[in-house]
């Protein structure tokens, strides 16, 4: 079941970057370059990350090729239905934002 969670920003670059899959490091590096350098996922808090997506169904590991120590993750279809419905939230917030809002960005008041 997918209920309306209001995801954190690290939450949400991790999904993202998952949307092909990548390994630990790699996921450092999308999350920290698709947010400007504003979040940046120490080792631990990521791994803490990926180990709660995947408990929830949001993400997988991947086969792991013999002799390789990285191990890469995939976002699920749970995991793409949530990030998708983020999305739609987010999108909510601005254009309430915008509506309320409206005077003052368009110069006004």
């Amino acid at each position: 079941m997918i209920d309306n969670y209001a995801l954190t920003e690290s939450t949400y670059y991790i999904l993202l970057a998952l949307y092909r899959p990548a390994h630990g490091y790699g996921i450092m590096q999308q999350v920290e370059e698709m947010s400007q350098g504003r979040v940046r996922l120490a080792p631990g808090t990521l791994y803490g990350a990926l180990n709660a997506l995947s408990d929830k169904g949001w993400i997988k590991p991947l086969p792991v090729e013999a002799g390789s120590r990285k191990k890469e993750y995939k976002l699920t279809d749970a995991g793409l239905k949530v990030l998708l419905n983020e999305i739609e939230r987010l999108k909510e917030l601005v254009n309430n934002g915008d509506k309320v809002l409206k005077d003052a960005l368009e110069g006004g008041k």
